[in-house]
């Protein structure tokens, strides 16, 4: 017996080791077990919806069930306003109005062969008509200053019953310090007041869990004035508590102690617990203090409360004896558990309470008691300890706690087996699967004691390895990732120390259906078209069961949506928006297997202009601009335009300012003064650019005075007493301001220190009576309403060029030769030839000729010899003439006046060749020739030369011959005197 008890005890302390918890297959003789109950209070109205109490259990054999009602026995088949259920015991009573006789409390058992198990109890409740009786209440009369309890007593009903003081008017009473509405439903005056009379009081009770209300008859109520009212300390009405009646709450509902006292002044109420120095922060005060509560109530707030009522006339005190207690709860509830033959089991059941439960067991729904118990049973209290199991010992235990609060019941099926192990898979199942996917090859059984499942490939047993094989607790063997070698015989082997069970099972296998979507993840422009094409591989035994279905982000495409068709394995789309952008999935399903391909379609365009245009920290020469992106529709944005309208006072033109790269939201501009600025923003993404952005608000500068002057600057004189001073204008964007003028200045440099100003507003400016070709300091300033411009650059210039004023001086030839003459000066002084410098002009003349003396009026000469210069060479066209010469300085305005002429003369020269020559007369001895002079002589002539030789002439060949010989020629001096011919020999 000491052994026993410390087996018990070891058991209790490893109390999880002593139960097997085994699911017993319905195909398996078991106890029965209830899954479905009506449980608690139910509450029906008299009026209404039928009203069902449920009742199912499980077991084999299918289990009977019974009823009692109020602990007697109860047939509802035997009831004509009843409905049964088949198979299940639960019933519905037909609501005809007249259900009053099915109050009370039922309890289901469901029995077969091997035992009977009970359920909960389930209390029925047919609330009645709670009302008000007719009655006349008389008035009530007081005088002033009197206490008053105005009583409602609502009628019996299913609780919580809330009372509501009103007026006849319908509002509600209002309640202070001096009025209050008790928990008890009664109306308390501390004292009443004329006020009060001339109304009509009546108390509503509210049944809320049945929705109906009740009204009482109202009650008058008149109060007289009074000259000898008198204060009163305070007297405690309500009759809640005292230490000789405790206040009984149950842990986790409210406690709720009301303390109302009458008295004159309106007393006041102060709370305290004994042995505390405060209230608990979780109590609370209401009903102007008349009222404490507190949630969840617990083990800790019990003890004893003080309310303590206080006017000026004294006080008066409450005491209130809280105790907490508790329904029955379980600590250890009984489980079920399979036993073998010869075995043993401890039942435990354990339950807290207040005041403590007490344990009574039952087998198969009867009281067990220790003098009768089988010899293999011990009680002891909440632990029931069965030894030595037998089949006969199998039966539904239950455990039921009880106090004065309630009764709670568990339930434990301890069924004793000793079975052949039992296999509930069909023989021979053929299982067919593709490669690659995950099955199962069921091996469904059942033995007690616990069988050993073997699983064997052809003769090969199959062992767990990897993970690509395990047999699950069901004997169940899961293949994962099926490979070609897995194809062929099973054999599932059950065994135990009562036998062994076998079936088998084959496995075929195909391929697995492949397949992808092209093309792969594309993307499309917005409003274009594209098409998506499924292919698909699949096994030749599963091809002909090919089925195919095109989804978008797991749904069902669109019906009726005529932009989009499918046509076999082709998905099309035309004029694609943005909600066609997604996962396009090809779902392709055969008999043993389902493929699903993807492909992303991305819809793109143009992005979205940006919004939320706005102009931060603004400065007179500039601005932050700033602004959101819009939606990139999914092309990722490279970068924004930034776009401005600059005016003064007319429209513009948008211009493109700066381009900012697409992870950027603000730039800084500058600005110039004196213009309206609007901005706009564009963004721009692979596809194009987006539409411009709102226009920003507009913005002015403030006029400043000018930042530059004109840049080129130039001057016209073509005249010799003028000059015009020409310059580039200057744009609107440079001006500034308003009153925008150029200020021209010039001064002689180097004669004179002050300017001469002049403000214009053309880009020109002529500065007349100037002296010719004199240096002039010029310089052009910006200027407007708000100032000038920097100081300009001075520009040096010269004034018109005139001709020159003065003739190169001595002027001399020096003859190089008979054929050119060398002519030199001096050049005249810069200020003299009054322009630039072109060069210098030689005219020379032929005056007359030195042989014969007569004067010439000959064709003037002009060499020009460009830049500085003291020389010039000239050629002699006439010699033994007299020629003169004369030099002048010239530029672009023309020649200045010529040096005074100097004569010089050309020597002789070869004269030029007779005019003719002929022969006049001829003999054959002799012939005579005739020739003019030259007609230049070119100098004094003193004689001719003439000259002969041998010819072949056939005249005279013969003649020559014979006088002459072989001589080549012979030369005769002709002296000059006057003669003309000669005469040869």
């Amino acid at each position: 017996m000491l052994c026993l008890w410390r087996r018990l005890v070891f058991c209790l302390l490893s109390f999880t080791t002593c139960i097997k918890a085994v699911e017993i297959p319905l195909e398996v003789e078991q106890l029965p077990t209830i899954i479905e109950v009506t449980k608690g209070i139910q509450v029906a109205f008299p009026v209404g919806e039928d009203f069902t109490i449920k009742c199912k259990a499980k077991g084999n054999p299918t289990p009977e069930y019974h009823w009692t009602k109020n602990g007697h026995p109860y047939d509802p088949l035997a009831d004509h306003n009843v409905r049964t259920t088949k198979d299940s015991g639960s019933f519905t009573i037909h609501n005809d109005g007249n259900i009053l006789s099915f109050n009370g409390t039922y309890r289901c058992y469901a029995t077969n062969k091997l035992g009977t198990a009970i359920s909960e109890e389930t209390t029925f409740l047919i609330p009645g008509d709670p009302r008000f009786p007719k009655e006349v209440i008389p008035p009530v009369v007081l005088e002033e200053g009197d206490p008053l309890v105005l009583s409602c007593d609502p009628p019996p009903g299913i609780p919580p019953v809330n009372v509501v003081w009103m007026m006849q008017d319908l509002r509600q009473i209002p309640l202070s310090k001096r009025v209050s509405v008790g928990l008890d439903g009664k109306l308390y005056f501390a004292h009443v007041v004329h006020m009060d009379s001339k109304i009509d009081y009546f108390c509503v009770a509210v049944y809320s869990r049945i929705r109906h209300m009740s009204q009482r008859m109202p009650v008058k109520l008149s109060i007289h004035n009074s000259d000898a009212i008198k204060n009163r300390a305070p007297n405690i009405l309500t009759t809640q508590g005292g230490m000789d009646k405790p206040i009984v709450v149950l842990k986790g509902e409210v406690l709720q102690l009301e303390c109302i006292a009458e008295g004159l002044p309106t007393p006041t109420n102060e709370w305290r617990k004994e042995g505390e120095e405060s209230i608990k922060y979780r109590a609370i005060v209401e009903g102007h203090g008349t009222l404490l509560k507190i949630k969840d109530i617990t083990k800790d707030d019990e003890g004893v409360y003080v309310c303590e009522s206080k006017n000026a006339m004294g006080s008066a005190e409450q005491r209130f004896h809280v105790l907490v207690e508790e329904p029955p709860r379980w600590e250890k509830e009984l489980k079920s558990s399979l036993q073998s033959v010869g075995s043993e089991v401890i039942l435990n059941c354990s339950a807290a309470g207040t005041p403590e439960p007490e344990i009574q067991w039952q087998r198969n729904g009867i009281p067990m008691k220790r003098e009768t118990l089988p010899h293999n049973h011990k009680m002891i209290g909440g632990i029931l300890f069965i030894h030595s199991l037998q089949l006969s010992d199998s039966a539904v235990y239950q455990c039921e706690a009880s106090n004065k609060h309630g009764t709670i019941l568990t339930s434990a099926n301890i069924d004793v087996l000793d079975i052949v192990p039992l296999i509930f898979t069909e023989e021979n199942t053929t299982y067919t699967a593709v490669w690659g996917q995950n099955i199962s090859l069921f091996c469904n059984n059942f033995a007690f004691p616990v069988a050993d499942v073997t699983w064997y490939h052809g003769r090969k047993i199959v062992q767990p390895k990897g993970g690509q094989y395990i047999i699950d607790s069901n004997g169940t063997l899961h293949i994962v990732t099926l490979e070609a070698e897995d194809a062929g015989l099973y054999t599932c082997e059950v065994s135990n120390t009562k036998g062994t069970s076998s079936i088998k099972a084959h496995l075929i296998l195909r391929e697995p259906t492949k397949g992808y979507v092209s093309p792969e993840n594309p993307w499309v422009r917005r409003w274009h078209s594209i098409t998506l094409t499924c292919h698909v591989q699949c096994d030749p035994h599963l091809c002909s069961s090919v089925r195919m279905a095109w989804l978008k982000d797991g749904q069902e495409l669109r019906k009726n949506d005529p932009r989009i068709q499918v046509n076999s394995n082709h998905l099309s789309i035309s004029d694609v928006n943005w909600e066609d952008g997604g996962n396009y999935s090809c779902i392709t399903s055969t008999l043993l297997d389902s493929m699903e391909t993807q492909s992303h379609l991305t819809v793109r365009d143009v992005p979205m202009p940006p919004n939320n245009i706005q102009l931060l920290e603004k400065q007179e020469r500039s601005v932050v601009l700033s602004w959101t992106p819009g939606d990139s529709h999914n092309s990722p944005i490279s970068e924004f335009i930034i776009q401005f309208i600059k005016t003064i006072d007319e429209t513009g033109e948008w211009e493109e300012v700066a381009r900012i790269p697409g992870n950027e939201t603000s730039v800084h501009v500058h600005l110039i003064p004196n213009c309206n600025y609007q901005f706009r923003v564009i963004a721009v993404n692979g596809i194009g650019n987006s539409p411009p952005s709102l226009v920003s608000e507009n913005y002015r500068t403030p006029p400043a005075a000018p930042d530059s002057n004109p840049h080129t600057v130039f001057v016209e004189a073509n005249r010799p007493d003028e000059m015009t001073v020409r310059w580039e204008p200057m744009n609107f964007q440079e001006q500034n301001g308003p009153g925008f003028e150029y200020k021209v200045s010039w001064r002689l440099q180097g004669v004179e220190t002050d300017w001469h100003h002049k403000k214009v507003k053309r880009p020109q400016f002529t500065i007349k009576n100037t002296p010719a070709f004199v240096p002039y300091d010029i310089r052009v300033q910006a200027v407007n309403n708000i100032g000038l411009g920097p100081d300009p650059e001075i520009h040096t210039v010269h004034s018109g060029e005139d001709t020159p004023d003065a003739a190169p001086a001595n002027v001399s030839v020096n003859l190089i030769n008979h054929m050119i003459a060398n002519v030199t000066w001096s050049e005249i002084t810069q200020d003299r030839i009054r322009g630039h410098l072109s060069g210098y002009k030689i005219i020379y003349w032929k005056v007359k000729s030195l042989h014969d003396g007569k004067t010439h009026h000959s064709e003037r000469h002009t060499l020009s010899f460009t830049g500085h210069r003291s020389s010039g060479i000239i050629p002699i066209v006439h010699p033994y003439c007299e020629y003169q010469v004369s030099v002048t300085a010239y530029n672009t305005q023309g020649d200045g006046p010529e040096s005074i002429p100097v004569t010089f003369q050309t020597p002789e020269g070869v004269p030029e060749q007779p005019q003719f020559l002929r022969i006049v007369s001829s003999d054959p001895e002799s012939f005579t020739l005739s020739w003019a002079p030259p007609k230049r002589t070119n100098g004094i002539l003193s004689s001719y030369i003439l000259q002969h030789q041998i010819s072949m002439y056939l005249l005279l060949a013969g003649i020559l011959r014979s006088f002459l010989g072989a001589l080549p020629h012979r030369t005769i001096n002709v002296g000059l005197s006057n003669r003309s011919t000669e005469k040869i020999h």
